[in-house]
């Protein structure tokens, strides 16, 4: 579009949220991003607008308004029935460049990550990929990395400005992207000050999802922007889709999480075989600190953790983990968290409201003698 040059920042507005849908069935890492969304958008005191693509989904708007969108840009088409990078970022580009919005978030799931490059690319703005946590008000964003971080109180007040090309920038209305760097072991906040919109993708499960609110969802309004798209838009088709049936880890949707780390090296079989039983006794999934995962003693979808899964089940159990910060933004949001280490100086009884300092071969066998009796 002509009129469009992502370099004028004054002229966006909004933050948007590609709302991701299957098969007519919203993902649910779309409703977390609207949740953070809203807040974003009230820090700016801007609307929050969901962008929907596909045929006939009309019917997900309300849920979209249910959790915090003012307003959803609607996009039907035949062709957009099925996810192809080239319909969709077709589609986005063109919203993008008649609308202007300053912030754009995606899921990153397989589709997100796929397509948010291919926009960022064409609309010649910057990407922050696979994040972990947004913020804009800079009080809140201090306050963050005051409890996250191990930068010094002074530092953080000073915060403010940055330089960019040579000239003080102003970040109090910049979106702070944070997300894992160097393999895990640092956490980067990044910005995008020079061009717009700033633009996201953000780690499934590290967003609250927020109450679904029924007076929203018969308020939320509907727009439909004006797109072109036809057959030979598209380089490829989708003739079917075959889903493969894979019995994963449910660790974002459990109410109780075992993570087992680098404390049961001793004898691994049975440090893995208690935290089974604990977990089968509560009605829980075991998850591993990543030190668990690189040494190969449970799969990849069991870690917890920046490079990981972020839960927040009501009742969270660390046996035999230190608590780097890398695990500990994974799991601090847990209702009740439990450490059992060797080591009274972990990191881990930090954010624990509960903590036994001894050997785990010895507690977590008397942790399950003891849930089993109060259940009988």
């Amino acid at each position: 579009m002509e009129n469009f040059n992502s370099a004028n920042i004054a002229d966006f507005k909004n933050v948007w949220v590609f709302c991701e849908q299957r098969q007519g069935e919203l993902m649910p890492t779309t409703l977390e991003l609207i949740s953070e969304g809203r807040k974003l958008a009230d820090e700016l005191g801007v609307e929050l607008c969901g962008i929907l693509l596909g045929d006939k989904v009309e019917g997900l708007v309300p849920q979209l308004g249910a959790h915090g969108a003012d307003k959803v840009y609607l996009c039907e088409n035949p062709l957009l029935a099925t996810y192809t990078t080239d319909a969709y970022t077709k589609v986005i580009v063109e919203c993008v460049e008649q609308l202007k919005p300053e912030i754009m978030l995606f899921g990153a799931s397989n589709i997100g990550r796929d397509l948010a490059p291919r926009c960022a690319a064409r609309l010649h703005t910057g990407l922050c990929a696979d994040c972990t946590h947004l913020d804009v008000d800079m009080p809140i964003y201090k306050d963050f990395l005051k409890k996250s971080s191990t930068l010094g109180d002074e530092k953080i007040d000073k915060m403010g400005t940055v330089m960019v090309q040579g000239e003080k920038h102003d970040v109090s209305r910049d979106l702070k992207m944070t997300r894992p760097a160097f393999g895990g072991h640092l956490m980067a906040t990044i910005i995008c000050p020079r061009f717009r919109p700033a633009m996201a993708t953000v780690r499934p499960g590290v967003m609250k999802l927020s109450a679904y609110d029924e007076a929203k969802a018969a308020s939320v309004k509907v727009e439909r922007p004006a797109f072109s798209l036809a057959d030979e838009d598209l380089k490829t088709r989708v003739r079917e889709i075959v889903k493969e049936t894979r019995e994963m880890v449910d660790l974002t949707g459990a109410d109780v999480v075992v993570s087992v780390g680098r404390g049961i090296s001793k004898d691994v079989q049975k440090g893995i075989a208690l935290a089974e039983e604990l977990a089968e006794v509560l009605g829980g999934v075991v998850g591993g600190s990543r030190a668990a995962i690189d040494s190969g003693w449970l799969p990849a979808d069991h870690q917890v953790g920046q490079t990981g899964k972020t839960v927040h089940p009501k009742m969270y159990f660390a046996l035999g983990i230190s608590g780097a910060i890398q695990h500990k933004a994974g799991m601090q949001d847990s209702e009740n968290i439990i450490a059992v280490n060797k080591n009274a100086a972990a990191p881990i009884f930090e954010v624990a409201d509960y903590g036994i300092c001894d050997d785990l071969f010895k507690v977590v066998p008397m942790l399950i003698e003891a849930f089993k009796a109060a259940k009988d």
